[in-house]
């Protein structure tokens, strides 16, 4: 399993908006195939800051799956525009 990482800053004033869209994104990653499962969480001292946490069954399932796929397009299309500056994600494999 593989862990995708990224702090999600969102510029001020637009986190209601930004968890809308997140709303209606999240179906679009949650029926891709390798994923298993999206935690996406607000941060309480940066309030306009959001921890976006996916498991997926390898990095190929993200990197060639989910960002080549049209879903992916719709996905951009609903968050990207949120963002200042855009996030770093990272993959992790647990080691312990």
């Amino acid at each position: 399993m593989i862990l995708e990482h990224a702090i999600l800053p969102v510029r001020p004033g637009e986190e209601a908006a930004f968890e809308a869209a997140m709303a209606q994104a999240r179906p679009l990653i949650s029926t891709q195939p390798g994923f298993v499962s999206i935690s996406v969480q607000r941060s309480l001292e940066t309030p306009n800051e959001y921890l976006l946490l996916v498991v997926w069954e390898s990095v190929e399932a993200h990197t060639e799956g989910f960002r080549r796929s049209p879903e992916y397009e719709t996905w951009r299309a609903l968050l990207h525009r949120f963002y200042d500056p855009f996030p770093v994600v990272e993959h992790f494999v647990e080691v312990l």
